[in-house]
């Protein structure tokens, strides 16, 4: 059973709503899909982003100044 879509309000910047809705119509796609799809990727990054912090929780902490300086030692900045 396919779930019935829900209806929400969103204000845009003017400036980004004419590029959306150009990129709509560039795409043969409405403007909810295009929103649907860039949220879902969103929530899709936040998931991934939980799972490496849960995959790193043994990890020992490091002061920011101290890995400042280990990038610097090792040539990366």
């Amino acid at each position: 059973m396919a779930m019935q879509a829900k209806r929400a309000t969103v204000y845009f910047d003017p400036e980004l709503h004419k590029a959306l809705r150009l990129k709509a119509v560039e795409t043969s796609r409405s403007v909810s899909e295009l929103v649907n799809n860039a949220v879902k990727e969103a929530l899709t990054e936040d998931v991934e982003d939980i799972a490496a912090f849960e995959e790193r929780v043994g990890e020992p902490l490091i002061a920011y100044d101290e890995m400042v300086k280990r990038l610097r030692r090792d040539g990366r900045i």
